[in-house]
């Protein structure tokens, strides 16, 4: 594991440091710092633009369609600067981080031009059609299907937790388009029209009131004939690209949001003197051992991407970090529930909407109030399951890392 970066890398960070220097708002970088909701609002909505402007969107982008075609340690550079200073970043994670990737990958030129110039200006959002009620873990077993007519794919069938699924402007979809083969080689990845006749979009509420998740219906819903990325039949390949982004990001900053949870965890136990009990004292430092962990093994994904390692495959490296890291964030939220105590059921627990690492909570209902603290307790329920549940992570290191024989089928009856 190589823990020097390279001068270039060091010379790029310099610029980035300035340019934020230059373009955050005054006071910033001041201890104790605080906008107003309306200077917030203001920074929201102006914030993308200065990102546009300055070229630090969707960066590592070949220069050719709009990026500044960064080297990989330029890239790390930037996001590890963005994360010192605490600065947005991302435009649009599903079209900035999976979606513009896949099609640098896959995606014929006139993809490219048609879709990668809105998710670079921020001007498409994008959503995700994977999930559907009986095909989860099971994603090969999907049963929304695309028939061709002429010049369109009609599409019918049922998504679910589509998340901004009732904001997108498209969605990445996986459908059927061969039946007769094995479920595997019978998938198309299609971009798919989200404001159109045939697409119902209904929002499913959480426990803390918000809906960011969504059920999406499809009754002869429409897309271009060549809206399908890497080739008819070829979306299984297509869709595990994708994963892999999705698993993959942030190496080396990913880290960063639980240390600052675990920093807060720390000043609240001192508050309140939970700190003098011995087994919360333990279970602290079994949270920064963890976080040390995944410091250091992002900074092995990055060497073994460097290298080009193929020890252990991309898809194993994104199974092992993301089973590690998901469980270890629910017992920190447990914890946090243990030190906040009966403190936890109150709106105005811990630190405000955006104090709190991770958590944004803009969307919050009426009728449904919880703090951040207690928001990002229950999204954490959900964090062993998205992108891959534990038990598929686990499947894939034992049989592609350890060379485990496969699961075994569950028996069909006589």
């Amino acid at each position: 594991m190589d823990l020097t970066y390279p001068n270039e890398a060091e010379e790029f960070r310099a610029e980035i440091k300035a340019w934020l220097h230059d373009n955050l708002p005054d006071g910033w970088f001041d201890d104790g710092f605080e906008m107003t909701a309306e200077e917030r609002k203001e920074f929201n909505a102006t914030w993308p633009t200065k990102l546009f402007e300055g070229g630090w969107i969707c960066a590592t982008w070949p220069a050719e369609y709009g990026g500044k075609g960064l080297s990989t340690m330029q890239g790390v550079a930037l996001s590890e600067e963005f994360a010192n200073a605490k600065a947005p970043m991302r435009g649009d994670f599903f079209g900035d981080t999976l979606v513009g990737p896949t099609l640098l990958q896959w995606g014929t030129e006139e993809q490219k031009k048609e879709f990668l110039p809105g998710i670079l200006q921020g001007r498409t959002r994008w959503c995700q059609g994977f999930s559907e009620p009986d095909s989860g873990s099971d994603l090969a077993s999907i049963k929304t299907t695309a028939e061709l007519d002429g010049d369109e794919w009609v599409i019918n069938g049922q998504k679910v937790w589509t998340t901004q699924g009732h904001h997108a402007d498209y969605c990445f979809l996986l459908t059927r388009t061969d039946p007769d083969v094995k479920k595997h080689a019978g998938i198309s990845y299609m971009l798919v029209p989200m404001n159109q006749p045939g697409i119902e979009v209904r929002g499913i509420t959480q426990p803390d009131g918000t809906a960011e998740f969504c059920e999406v219906f499809f009754s002869d819903a429409r897309c271009a004939k060549d809206a399908v990325v890497g080739g008819i039949n070829n979306g299984w390949k297509v869709a595990n690209s994708t994963l892999g982004f999705e698993r993959g990001q942030s190496a080396t900053t990913g880290f960063r949001r639980f240390a600052e949870e675990y920093r807060l965890l720390v000043e609240k136990a001192n508050e309140n003197g939970s700190i003098n009990d011995p087994h919360i004292r333990q279970r602290l430092m079994q949270y920064y051992s963890k976080i040390e962990i995944l410091r250091f093994n992002g900074l092995r994904n990055l060497t073994a991407t460097l290298n080009k390692s193929k020890d252990m495959g991309t898809a194993a490296l994104g199974a092992t970090n993301k089973m590690f890291w998901t469980e270890m964030h629910q017992r920190s939220m447990e914890l946090a529930l243990d030190i906040y105590g009966s403190d936890s059921m109150l709106i105005d627990t811990g630190p405000e909407a955006g104090g709190w690492p991770g958590a944004s909570r803009d969307q919050r209902r009426e009728g449904y109030p919880v703090s951040p603290m207690m928001s990002s307790f229950f999204f954490s329920r959900s964090e062993t399951i998205w992108g891959g549940t534990s038990q598929i992570q686990r499947n894939i290191v034992g049989e592609r890392v350890l060379g485990l024989p496969k699961e075994p089928k569950p028996p069909t009856g006589d």
